[in-house]
């Protein structure tokens, strides 16, 4: 049995790949990589580092000309700042009627869909992706949500002709506790990248590294990538 498992380079998707890794060994894991137009390639970077690490296949996607209508503030044609805030303080705006202004349209249910015909074609059985509960609070990432998943599990396993499911092992928890099963399986935090903006060093004001600051510290540790990246 194979899997394959959407590897961005943060803290969650390769949290995802040492579980997969664990389960089927790294000789039966292939790490897919998209790039989606984003304002800098941090992420990509430490994606090569962690499929390194482990050993495993990587495969590299460019969907970026799906995403060039867009004005999210991750893209490299957005006229948005990246916001200086939590996603709590960004739904709060918007009384959480809308995503974040760092949610790029369906980017999860376009990954998962070319995941499928990629994973069909390399005789991979399962799909592993990263998402968590606090992305999916609120409505701040609507693609990470338990109906989203489960949804496109369905539809994956039917179009595929019941030879593919998706698994999303922390759809119901939080990052927290994401990195806590992380640190337990030995995964190289120090790797990841998770910033959205494209410095030396994180910036520690945009939502993801708010967010990602407080999952070390509820783990009572120090951000391993603080040092790496220092």
């Amino acid at each position: 049995m194979k899997a394959l498992v959407l590897a961005s380079g943060g803290v969650d998707s390769t949290t995802a790949l040492g579980l997969a890794i664990q389960k089927f060994g790294n000789k039966n894991v292939v790490a897919l990589s998209v790039s989606y137009g984003q304002k800098h390639d941090k992420e990509i970077v430490s994606a090569k580092k962690i499929a390194n690490y482990y050993g495993v296949e990587q495969l590299f996607l460019d969907l970026s000309k799906i995403f060039q209508y867009s004005n999210c503030s991750l893209l490299q044609q957005s006229t948005e700042e990246i916001p200086e805030q939590s996603y709590q303080e960004q739904l709060a705006k918007t009384k959480s009627v809308k995503p974040v202004s760092t949610y790029v349209p369906f980017r999860n249910g376009l990954f998962l869909a070319s995941a499928a015909s990629i994973a069909l074609s390399k005789d991979c059985s399962v799909i592993y992706y990263g998402a968590h509960a606090d992305d999916a609070a609120g409505f701040a990432y609507p693609d990470c949500s338990q109906d989203f998943n489960k949804a496109m599990n369905e539809a994956i396993y039917e179009g595929s002709g019941h030879q593919l499911t998706i698994e999303a092992p922390f759809v119901k928890i939080n990052k927290a506790n994401v990195i806590k099963i992380g640190l337990e399986i030995g995964v190289p935090y120090e790797l990841t990248w998770s910033c959205y903006e494209g410095n030396e060093k994180p910036c520690g004001k945009c939502g993801t590294c708010i967010d990602r600051a407080n999952a070390f510290k509820a783990n009572g540790i120090e951000d391993p990538a603080i040092r790496y990246n220092g």
